[in-house]
């Protein structure tokens, strides 16, 4: 056991990346379906459809973060 992710039975980790873009996106990959919570911190988190999280909404599990 590392500490990583990846030591975590039921999940998949992905990467891609593009140097000249100097871009890049991590995928988390649950095997089934998880619960999931945010928490958003600082004065303008760069963050999409985490809302969809909030208690009051139709989201009750989630397949991926990315």
């Amino acid at each position: 056991m590392r500490n990583c992710l990846t030591d975590i039975s039921g999940l998949r980790v992905g990467h891609a990346h593009d140097e000249t873009l100097r871009s890049g996106v991590t995928a988390v990959i649950f095997d089934r379906p998880a619960i999931a919570a945010a928490s958003l911190l600082g004065g303008a988190p760069a963050v999409r459809d985490t809302a969809l999280l909030a208690l009051e909404n139709a989201v009750e599990r989630i397949d991926a973060i990315v």
